[in-house]
Parts: C-alpha cells; structure tokens; sequence
C-alpha cells in the first residue's frame, strides 16, 4: 500500500531499528515505546488484520522468536502482547516488556 507506513518500513522508505527479520516478516523497536524493548511485529505484504495473515501459525512462530530475543536482550519479568490494529492499518503485534517497577497497568487500563 502508498500510504501505509509499515509498507515503507518494510521497502527501507523509513528506517526502524530492527530486532529479528526473515522472508515473511520483520520486527522493530517501537519509536514511541510502553516500555524498554517495545517492538512490532508486522507480516511484510500488507494485511489489515493479523487474522488475515495467510501463514498465520508461521506468523506467531515469528512473533515467539522475537520474543525469546527480547527477553534474552532485556530481560524483563514478563511479556505482554497487544494486537489492537487500530493504529496503522496494517497487521502487527506489539511486544511489550514488563518489568517488576513499570507503571503499565495505569495504560493498559485506559484501552
């Protein structure tokens, strides 16, 4: 898609600080992050929806892959997911670390 700022993102039109990329999919730091080591995971053809991700369960391989890496790289107490879609209309998961002394649950409570 034109317009679609994950599109860019995956033709190198912006640049992302990258965690984890194969064929299908790319992963990236979050520019405006929950917490230390928020990423996105997004398909590299464009769908609106996770759901509609063709190779779903290879998809959510990807996302488990890039979660092990951020824990490793970041080592936060847990992990939560987030797949809203209502921000960029292109499919993506937020990976967000947690952390025993973040203040997340204030944000998650407002969504």
């Amino acid at each position: 898609m034109d317009n679609c700022v994950f599109c860019k993102i995956v033709q190198g039109a912006i640049p992302c600080q990258k965690v984890l990329e194969n064929d299908n999919n790319i992963a990236f730091y979050d520019i405006k992050p929950y917490a230390t080591g928020h990423a996105l995971v997004i398909p590299k053809d464009h769908y609106r929806w996770t759901y509609d991700i063709p190779n779903f369960a290879d998809y959510w391989q990807f996302v488990h892959e890039v979660t092990q890496k951020i824990m490793k790289d970041h080592q936060p107490s847990f992990i939560s997911f987030l797949t809203l879609g209502n921000e960029v209309p292109h499919a993506h998961v937020h990976i967000i670390p947690r952390y025993d002394d973040d203040r997340l649950v204030n944000i998650f409570n407002q969504l």
